[in-house]
C-alpha cells in the first residue's frame, strides 16, 4: 500500500546528466521512495527508496538558480524551478528522509533481533500494541470521567445557590410588618475558592496520549515549516520545533478534521464574522495518531478518498486479525502445554508435524510473558467496563440534576417579575 500512496508531488525541473539538458516534469513522493517522471515522454526518470539517500542540500545551480540537490549512492541528482518553493520541498523531503532512516535503524534492529525471535515474541508484539491502544483509551475515558465529575459538582452549586435565593425571595415577599421574619433563620453564603482549585488540579493532571513531529501549513502552501503534534485526552495543541505552542485546539473548539492522506490532515475550528483557524499537518507518523483521532473526534472527523483505502485497510482486517490472533495463541500455546497429543486421524497429524516443523514453538518464558499480558489486558478491560458504568450513571445524575435545575431557575424568575 505504502509504494502507491502519493504524499505529495511538486511541478519541477530534473537536470538529466547524460543529455546534459533539464526536463521539466513533477516530482513525487511517497512514504518510502522518490520519484519523477517527465513532462513530454511520461517516463519514470527518477526513482529510489529514502533509505539510501545520504544527503540533501540545497544549492544553487550556474550560481544563479536555486535548486534542491539529493546524493543518493554517489549519484546527485539536481531539481530547480521548484513549486511552491524550494524551501516547501525540502523541509516535507528532510522530514520523511529523517523518519524513514530512523524507523530503518529500528527495523534493522529487529530484522537482526528476528534470526533468532520465535512465534511467542511475535504474538507477545501484537498484544503489546492492544495494550498500548487500550491503555489511550483508558486516559480518554478517565479525562471525560473528570469532566462528569466537574460538571456534577458546578450543579451541586447552582443548586446550593438557588437554596439560598430561595431563602432570598421568601423574605422579599414577606411583609415588612410580619413578625416572623426568615432573617432568623438565613444561612451564610459558602465560599467559592474551593472551585477552582479543583479545575486547576484537573488541568495539572492531564497526561500527554502521543507527540509525533509534524510539518505544519498554515493558510498558504508557501508557509511550511517544521514542528510536532502532541495530543491530550482534552484536545489538540501545535507547537514549533522550540516546543513554542502555536495554537492550542480544546477538543469543543475543533469543529472538524479532514484526512487527507494516511500521512496528512487537516484541522479546523470555525468563526462567525472572522477567518477560520486551519492547520494542515503532515508527518510520517501520522497513521499513529489517526487511530486516536478518530477515538475522540469521531463525529468530526471525516476521511477523503485519498485516505479511504487507508481505513479499509485499517479496519476490514481487524476481525481477521483478532481471529489469526486467537487461533495463533490457541496454537501455539496448545504446542506448549501438550505437543505430544493427537489430533484428528493419521493424515492430519502429518499435515500438523509438517506444520510444526516449519513453525518454531512457544517456549516457557514466552508463554508466561503473554500470560501476564494477557491478564493485564484483562484488568484494564474490566476497569474500562466499570469507569464506563460509573459514567452512565453520572450521565443519568446529570440530566435529572439539569431538569430540577431548570425548573428551580423558571420558578425563582416567576418569583422574581412578580416583585418587580
Amino acid at each position: 500500500m505504502n509504494e502507491d500512496i502519493h504524499i505529495h508531488s511538486w511541478p519541477c525541473s530534473y537536470y538529466l546528466d547524460t543529455n546534459k539538458q533539464w526536463v521539466s516534469g513533477r516530482l513525487s513522493l511517497t512514504p518510502v521512495a522518490i520519484k519523477f517522471t517527465a513532462d513530454k515522454t511520461g517516463e519514470l526518470l527518477v526513482n529510489f527508496h529514502l533509505s539510501s539517500i545520504s544527503e540533501i542540500k540545497k544549492e544553487s545551480s550556474n550560481l544563479i538558480f536555486s535548486s534542491l540537490t539529493i546524493l543518493e549512492k554517489n549519484t546527485k541528482h539536481w531539481f530547480s524551478s521548484l513549486q511552491p518553493s524550494r524551501n516547501v520541498v525540502f523541509n516535507i523531503l528532510e522530514h520523511f528522509w529523517r523518519e524513514q532512516l530512523l524507523s530503518s535503524q529500528g527495523a534493522g534492529a529487529e530484522a537482526a533481533a528476528a534470526l533468532q525471535s520465535t512465534k511467542g515474541k511475535e504474538l507477545t508484539g501484537l498484544l503489546t500494541g492492544s495494550q498500548k491502544r487500550l491503555e489511550d483509551t483508558a486516559k480518554v475515558l478517565h479525562y471525560q470521567g473528570e469532566q462528569f465529575d466537574n460538571i456534577m459538582r458546578g450543579l451541586n452549586k447552582i443548586e446550593g445557590d438557588m437554596d439560598v435565593a430561595d431563602r432570598l425571595l421568601t423574605e422579599l415577599e414577606s411583609p415588612s410588618w410580619w413578625p416572623f421574619s426568615s432573617k432568623l433563620w438565613k444561612a451564610p453564603l459558602e465560599a467559592k475558592p474551593k472551585e477552582t482549585a479543583v479545575v486547576s488540579d484537573a488541568k495539572n493532571q492531564e497526561g500527554i496520549i502521543i507527540r509525533i513531529p509534524v510539518i505544519i501549513t498554515h493558510r498558504t502552501d508557501s508557509n511550511v515549516k517544521p514542528g510536532k503534534l502532541t495530543l491530550f485526552a482534552s484536545g489538540l495543541e501545535i507547537s514549533d520545533c522550540n516546543s513554542q505552542v502555536i495554537h492550542r485546539f480544546e477538543s469543543k473548539d475543533v469543529d472538524d478534521i479532514k484526512v487527507h492522506t494516511p500521512y496528512e490532515i487537516s484541522v479546523r475550528q470555525r468563526f462567525i464574522g472572522k477567518p477560520d483557524t486551519s492547520y494542515r499537518l503532515l508527518s510520517a507518523k501520522m497513521p499513529e495518531a489517526i487511530p486516536i483521532l478518530e477515538m475522540q473526534f469521531s463525529k468530526k472527523i471525516q476521511f477523503l478518498e485519498d485516505a479511504l483505502g487507508f481505513v479499509g485497510a485499517r479496519k476490514s482486517p481487524q476481525v481477521d486479525f483478532g481471529t489469526s490472533i486467537w487461533q495463533a495463541a490457541t496454537g501455539l500455546l496448545g504446542g506448549v502445554v501438550q505437543p505430544s497429543s493427537p489430533v484428528g486421524g493419521r493424515e492430519g497429524t502429518d499435515n500438523d508435524q509438517v506444520q510444526l516443523q516449519k513453525q518454531e514453538k512457544v517456549s516457557q518464558e514466552e508463554a508466561k510473558e503473554l500470560k501476564q499480558i494477557l491478564k493485564k489486558l484483562k484488568s484494564l478491560a474490566l476497569e474500562t467496563e466499570a469507569e464506563l458504568e460509573r459514567q452512565d450513571e453520572a450521565l443519568d445524575s446529570i440530566t435529572t440534576s439539569v431538569d430540577r435545575a431548570t425548573l428551580n431557575i423558571d420558578k425563582q424568575n416567576r418569583r422574581i417579575k412578580k416583585l418587580t
